[in-house]
C-alpha cells in the first residue's frame, strides 16, 4: 500500500491517506489501524491537514476536499467554490485552511465556501504551501517555480531569482516547502534537490549536493536538524546541507512519499510499502502496518 499523506493530532492519534484505498486512523501511534473514510467519495488521498479546532481535512485526486469533525468517524465534502477538485496540498495555519489545487490556491471561509486567495495562478497546479511568520503565503507550483502573496498586496509575485541547482539548471517544479522558526525557507524539487532561502525567498541556494537522490518528497525541521524524504530514503543534516546522514535502518521501501512529526516528537514516514514509525529521531524505523497489510491497491497507479 502506498501511503501518500499523514497527519498527527496530539501525541497518539494519526491519520494516513493511501493512493487508492482511502483513509485510515490509528489511536495508538500507528500500532493498529482502522478504516476511516465513510463519506469520502474518492479513495485516492493526496493531502491531509489538522485544523486549529481539531477538524481533519483530506484532499483527494479527483473528489475535492473532505472534512471530519468526529475523529474520522464520518466525513463530509467541502467543495463549494472550488473550480477543480484535484487537491495536491492542504495547509492549516492559524485560523485558516488553504488548498493547493490544479487551479491555484484557495482559502476556506467560515461559511464553508472556498475562495481564490488572489489572482495569477489560473490553471496552475500547486503542489505545496507554506505560511511565514509575517503572513506571507508561499506556493510551490508545477512549472512556475515558487510564488508568494502577502495580505493587502495585489496578485501572486513570482520569485525574481530562479532556483538554480549545482549544475546551473533552473528548477521550476516544486514539490515541498517548509519554513523553520528562524525564517529559513526550504524548497524541495522534483528532480533538483533541496534549496534554502534566508532572505524571505529573494535568493535561493542549493544545499543538497551530497544527497544521493534529488527527488524530494518531504522536508521536516525540528530542533535536532533538517530531515529530507527522497525517492531513495530519508536523510538528515545539522549544518544546512554540508553533510547528510542516511536514516534508513528498518525501512523496507526507500520510496518515501511523506514525512511528519507528532506532538510527542515521534516521526512517521509514508512509503510505497506502507507506514513506518521512528521513536529515536529517525535512527531506526519500525513498520506500523497492522490493519493496512491486507489491503491491495485496486489501481494501475503506483508512485515511485
Amino acid at each position: 500500500m502506498s501511503i501518500q499523506a499523514l497527519t498527527a493530532v496530539g501525541n497518539d492519534l494519526v491519520y494516513a491517506g493511501s493512493f487508492g484505498l482511502g483513509l485510515f486512523r490509528s489511536e495508538d501511534r500507528g500500532a493498529t489501524w482502522t478504516k476511516s473514510g465513510e463519506g469520502v467519495g474518492d479513495p485516492f488521498i493526496l493531502a491531509l491537514a489538522t485544523g486549529k479546532d481539531g477538524a481533519i481535512f483530506a484532499g483527494t485526486f479527483r473528489g475535492g476536499v473532505f472534512r471530519s469533525r468526529d475523529r474520522g468517524k464520518s466525513w463530509q465534502a467541502v467543495n463549494s467554490g472550488l473550480k477543480r477538485l484535484e487537491i495536491k496540498a492542504l495547509l492549516a495555519a492559524g485560523d485558516g485552511i488553504y488548498a493547493g489545487t490544479s487551479d491555484g490556491v484557495y482559502r476556506l471561509a467560515a461559511t464553508d465556501r472556498w475562495s481564490v486567495v488572489t489572482t495569477g495562478l489560473d490553471d496552475i497546479l500547486v503542489h505545496t504551501l507554506a505560511l511565514s511568520s509575517d503572513g506571507t503565503l508561499f506556493a510551490g507550483t508545477s512549472g512556475k517555480g515558487i510564488v508568494r502573496f502577502k495580505a493587502q498586496s495585489t496578485g501572486w509575485v513570482r520569485q525574481q531569482n530562479a532556483l538554480k541547482d549545482h549544475e546551473g539548471m533552473t528548477e521550476n517544479f516544486i514539490r515541498v516547502l517548509t519554513i523553520d522558526p528562524a525564517g529559513g525557507i526550504y524548497a524541495g524539487t522534483f528532480g533538483g534537490g533541496v534549496f534554502l532561502s534566508v532572505d524571505g525567498g529573494v535568493t535561493w541556494q542549493p544545499i543538497s549536493r551530497a544527497l544521493p537522490n534529488d527527488s524530494i518528497r518531504g522536508i521536516l525541521f525540528n530542533s535536532r536538524g533538517l530531515f529530507v524524504a527522497t525517492g531513495h530514503g530519508i536523510f538528515k543534516t545539522t549544518d544546512r546541507g554540508r553533510q547528510w546522514v542516511p536514516l534508513n535502518k528498518g525501512l523496507t521501501s526507500m520510496a518515501v512519499q511523506v514525512l511528519i512529526e507528532s506532538g510527542a516528537g515521534v516521526l512517521y514516514a509514508g512509503t510505497s510499502d506502507g507506514a513506518f514509525r521512528s521513536d529515536d529521531d529517525g535512527r531506526t524505523w519500525n513498520p506500523i502496518n497492522q490493519g493496512l497489510e491486507s489491503m491491495n491497491t485496486p489501481s494501475p497507479f503506483r508512485f515511485r
